[in-house]
């Protein structure tokens, strides 16, 4: 199946039915707003000054070099007397400006003197001063639902006095890994590894991305390669979960048993993709709990995951925007054989404002990952010569 038809598929299937919970705001980073932040009030609710200096009628400073004598002092929080016409007021950043002022000028372009001012410059009107409502308007939808919650989103609704939020719960994801193949750093030496054996790196990539989004991972280890093993593993994943998370066994070969566990269960709804890395990949149902099947060699799952299992889980919470807009950059490299699938090629930037690819793109090499800071997007059939517009998806923008 083409990529976008298994990605449109999986976010039909991942209609948001998780229940709301309300949020303090100060621990809501990354989750995804059930209902709308509309703001009570104006902000900033006052006209203000925008610098340190001084509050002054523009027309008594019409010249430079006016003196003007200072009436009164106006610090941030505290509210000043209308202005006397032919003086001044000392105010500081963020105080409310008085009435009948229609300027500030900074402190900079004036001179101290024995309880006056003189002014060096001629304001223009408005100079300085922030206008009440010029951030937010009262009643004015502040964040939309749907909208993935970021510091800067933070400080805005705490900007309106929002002190909770109404989010959608965390998902609940079952992670495990089939395969007699791997063992667990720290349980078993470097040196103690029997033949064959391989460290099972992608459970440590996925729960910290599954963490990254917002997810509250239950992680159940290793699943030897039985069918009643596996079979036992996933259904007692599905009591409790709302979406399971495998690694490995999704493929043809004879000992590969999520497809027929997945199918003695529940139902399985897609499976096999015509990418590169990736082509292994499977959803499922059983009972409530959706399963995303995740190919076992790590660039595999690490691409799968990004492209597919991502976006579902942010559509799951009832988030609007789930995919990642690419670049439009110049190749650094050529590829002059045609590819006959749809292929996420590691690469990174380079000084020139060029896209350059690791040496080796072999689904198993995880250090391609690491060294990488994108995924060059190449279509099927297609051919790259150094030059070429190529698209882009940066890496730092799916890890967020």
């Amino acid at each position: 199946m083409p990529l976008d038809d298994a990605v449109a598929q999986l976010l039909a299937r991942a209609q948001p039915c998780l229940p709301f919970e309300s949020v303090n705001t100060l621990d809501a980073d990354g989750r995804v707003l059930a209902q709308a932040v509309i703001s009570p009030l104006t902000v900033p609710p006052h006209d203000n000054s925008a610098m340190d200096g001084y509050a002054v009628r523009a027309a008594d400073c019409a010249a430079p070099g006016v003196e003007l004598p200072i009436s009164q002092r106006i610090a941030a929080g505290h509210a000043g007397a209308p202005l006397a016409p032919g003086t001044a007021a000392r105010i500081f950043t963020g105080a409310p400006v008085p009435p009948g002022a229609d300027a500030v000028v900074m402190q900079e372009d004036t001179t101290a003197l024995d309880a006056a001012v003189r002014i060096n410059v001629v304001p223009a009107l408005g100079a300085h001063i922030r206008r009440a409502g010029e951030d937010v308007r009262r009643g004015s939808v502040v964040l939309a639902a749907g909208e993935r919650l970021t510091p800067a989103a933070l400080g805005l609704a705490a900007s309106v006095g929002c002190a909770h939020v109404q989010v959608a719960r965390k998902p609940r994801v079952a992670l495990l890994s089939t395969g007699d193949e791997l063992a667990m750093p720290g349980e078993v030496a470097p040196e103690a590894m029997k033949p064959g054996a391989i460290y099972n790196s992608n459970r440590f990539f996925l729960r910290a991305l599954l963490h990254r989004l917002g997810c509250e991972v239950h992680d159940l280890g290793l699943v030897p390669d039985r069918l009643q093993a596996t079979q036992d593993a996933l259904h007692a994943a599905a009591q409790s979960s709302d979406v399971i998370i495998t690694t490995g066994g999704v493929s043809v070969g004879e000992e590969d048993y999520i497809k027929a566990a997945v199918q003695a269960l529940g139902a399985l709804e897609l499976w096999s993709l015509a990418i590169k890395p990736g082509k292994p990949f499977a959803y499922g149902r059983i009972g409530h709990a959706h399963l995303c099947g995740l190919p076992g060699n790590p660039v595999s799952s690490f691409v799968t995951f990004m492209l597919l299992v991502r976006p579902f889980l942010l559509r799951l919470q009832g988030a609007a925007a789930v995919n990642v807009p690419p670049l439009a950059l110049r190749a650094g490299f050529d590829l002059p054989e045609l590819g006959k699938r749809r292929e996420f090629l590691r690469a990174r930037r380079n000084g020139h404002g060029e896209v350059e690819l690791f040496a080796n793109q072999s689904s198993g090499v995880l250090t391609s990952v690491h060294w990488a800071d994108g995924l060059v997007d190449r279509p099927p059939g297609s051919i790259i010569t150094r030059g070429d517009m190529v698209r882009f998806i940066p890496l730092a923008d799916l890890m967020v």
